[in-house]
């Protein structure tokens, strides 16, 4: 699959920003029957709210993360009978106590195809304390946190406790109001009389209107800001603040010679593809990044401020339009370069090769004489597709030893692996003062993963390598977190698979790079140290198999010696997955992309090594690469039903028990270690 297909669109690159702190009790209201309620100074205020205007109540596609880090997207529930939203927010006695009576909702109709779910827009609830007061209040339904208010804005909210029920049939919003009437301000019955909620649902399973749309709503003001005032929105400066926005974060991407499908030239390309820029704002589609802005710090990270965001989308809703002043894009001087690092010090060109325009291709394996006459630190690459719209990956390597024409495999490339491209990342700038030894002669090996587009085309590849001018002072060394053992089962939304690597040595985390295909949904890596404590150290909720990222850590992070990296992968085997060439197939690991990998790549150093005091064992790095996923549980010993065929047999045969020296009936790592190279030194295989 070509990734220029998902790229009609702007690239405007966005970051879910924490709110501040929210503070304050609950908040008190006195009503009476002739005047608007009276409001106490408070964190949340209360009014009888007002049934908002039903004329425009179709619903647009969105995507937020809630409140677990996970991806929430509106149109992905399209087989759904509805999709009920109720809005959330932090400190409301009123959604608190009905959390229970829509939880019995969610209980009675979710198995009949009803999707339900929260939204919390309150600017001052941040994602960590909404999950505070889910855990409380037992709410186990997820909570959309909506940071911009551009959603809420849209679909017209202004007060929690709401409930919108959604018919996918149309996107229209068939009703709203509230879940019964059993809590008004500062009263509560014991049981509801009226079930505005359940009588909705009904109507929509039955194929009948709701007999009564809208109705007001008891609950918190949504301190929505300006959301929803266009004629202030409309005074947004086109000159002086889109366009800046515009120039800053998205038009070196869209300018000729740019990786953008169209080139944001001046004002009157951006008005014309201003509803496809508010559409992937929304849904988050672009920016080509995917990282959960709650989780790490990375470098490169493509982002734009939640402010931004609001006026960028604002400005849209408003018209777009064009107001006085000049044109900053208009005046842009296009700065494409063909080598972003500047003009490398080695370039090699991979051979020439032909991509039919449909079928599947074999991974191919060239190499290429290295022409360096001394050894090379390799500091950065860069790889240059020939044909961006048929090349898929590349992975980079070297060798001080040379093989024949179509010798290559699919592993000689790591043996000493420089760089994996993929799209959206074509370059990496190895860390301050580290290095990987390119050694003279030899070659450069490649692998290649081509992906046919439609129609006929030939890719030359060519990759720009930069050299440090001494010897640097670390060694940077690559791992691959992996199982080939996954089976993804058929018509499955949500399987799991993880496998971990066990740091022997002290060491320094630079790098983080995860890889799936077809089916990959989210994706993380967390750090579990030796005294049980973990951390998240990267979480991707919305896994875009056409924008695959490195996501080199701001802060290296150095962990202790018996510190297992883990890396998960949640996989969509269902039919909802647009993207899933057969929803009907349990789906084993495999190269090609209709089959499906766990693949979390790293890059690392050992915090201890020098180039006088070698650490790195060959051998032993291997091997802990396959125990990382042969022990399914973690536990730091191979069991019986965990061990590879070959292992178990010599198990049951007894020859393998000889190295359990503890005696207890399973194998550790070290134990395992010690096997392997008491076979390899034999002559023995795996």
């Amino acid at each position: 699959m070509s990734f220029r297909r998902f790229l009609f669109s702007l690239s405007a690159f966005l970051v879910l920003a924490a709110c501040a702190d929210s503070g304050g009790e609950s908040p008190t209201v006195h009503e009476n029957s002739n005047a608007e309620p009276t409001v106490t100074k408070t964190a949340h205020n209360f009014a009888t709210k007002t049934i908002p205007d039903m004329s425009d109540n179709l619903v647009d596609n969105f995507m937020l993360l809630d409140h677990t880090g996970k991806a929430q997207e509106l149109f992905y529930n399209y087989d759904a009978n509805a999709v009920v939203i109720m809005v959330q927010g932090n400190g409301c006695p009123i959604v608190r106590n009905l959390a229970n009576d829509y939880r019995a909702v969610r209980d009675e109709f979710e198995s009949k195809g009803i999707k339900f779910l929260m939204l919390n827009a309150n600017p001052n609830d941040t994602r960590a304390e909404v999950a505070q007061e889910a855990a409380e209040y037992g709410i186990d339904i997820p909570i959309m946190k909506d940071d911009s208010q551009l959603i809420a804005a849209s679909m017209g909210i202004t007060r929690t406790a709401e409930v919108l029920v959604i018919n996918p049939a149309g996107w229209e919003i068939v009703y709203r109001g509230p879940v019964n009437d059993r809590i008004t301000y500062e009263r509560q019955k014991n049981e509801a009389k009226e079930h505005y909620l359940k009588d909705a649902l009904n109507a929509v399973l039955a194929g009948e209107a709701v007999a009564t749309k809208a109705r007001p709503t008891k609950g918190c003001i949504v301190n929505l800001k300006d959301g929803l005032d266009r004629e202030a929105h409309a005074q947004i400066s086109y000159s002086k603040t889109i366009a800046p926005i515009l120039e800053k974060n998205c038009a070196s991407c869209h300018q000729d010679g740019g990786i953008g499908p169209w080139s944001m030239t001046n004002y009157e390309e951006v008005e014309g593809f201003a509803p496809m820029i508010r559409e992937v704002v929304r849904t988050k589609r672009m920016p080509p990044w995917s990282a959960d802005p709650h989780v790490g710090e990375f470098l490169q990270a493509r982002d734009l401020s939640v402010e931004d965001q609001q006026l960028l989308v604002r400005w849209i809703e408003a018209g777009a339009p064009r107001g006085e002043g000049p044109d900053p894009l208009a005046e842009r001087e296009n700065d494409a370069v063909e080598w972003p690092l500047g003009k490398p010090d080695l370039i090699v060109e991979a051979p020439a090769f032909d991509v039919p325009a449909t079928g599947i291709v074999d991974y191919q394996f060239p190499s290429v004489a290295n022409p360096s006459s001394e050894d090379k630190w390799v500091r950065a690459v860069t790889v240059l597709p020939g044909d961006k719209s048929v090349v898929h990956h590349v992975l980079l390597g070297s060798s001080s030893e040379v093989t024949a024409p179509g010798e290559g495999d699919q592993e000689s490339v790591f043996d000493n692996f420089l760089y994996g491209f993929a799209p959206g990342v074509p370059s990496y700038e190895y860390p301050d003062n580290t290095g990987i030894l390119v050694e003279k002669g030899g070659e450069f090996r490649f692998q290649f993963h081509y992906t046919p587009s439609g129609k006929p085309a030939t890719d030359v590849t060519r990759v720009g390598l930069y050299f440090h001018d001494k010897k640097p002072e670390h060694v940077l060394r690559q791992q691959v977190i992996l199982n080939p053992r996954i089976n993804i089962p058929a018509n499955s939304s949500d399987h799991q698979e993880t496998a971990y690597f066990e740091f022997d040595h002290n060491a320094e985390i630079y790098f983080l790079f995860p890889h799936a295909h077809y089916r990959g949904k989210s994706s993380k890596f967390d750090i579990r140290y030796p005294d049980g404590r973990q951390e998240t150290l990267l979480s991707v909720p919305k896994y875009d198999f056409n924008w695959q990222h490195n996501y080199p850590l701001k802060n290296s992070l150095k962990v202790p010696a018996g510190s297992k990296l883990i890396h998960t992968t949640i996989y969509d085997n269902s039919e909802k997955n647009f993207a899933n060439p057969d929803p009907d197939r349990n789906v084993p690991w495999g190269l090609q992309s209709h089959d499906e990998m766990l693949y979390g790549s790293f890059f690392f150093r050992w915090t201890d090594e020098t180039h006088d005091k070698v650490l790195h064992d060959p051998m032993g790095f291997e091997i802990r690469q396959l125990y990382g996923f042969a022990d399914a549980d973690m536990d730091g010993k191979l069991s019986p039903a965990e061990m590879p065929g070959w292992l178990r047999n010599a198990w049951n045969d007894g020859p393998a028990k000889r190295a359990d020296f503890d005696k207890d009936g399973a194998m550790a790592f070290n134990e395992f270690l010690a096997m392997q190279k008491f076979r390899a030194a034999r002559g023995g295989g795996n």
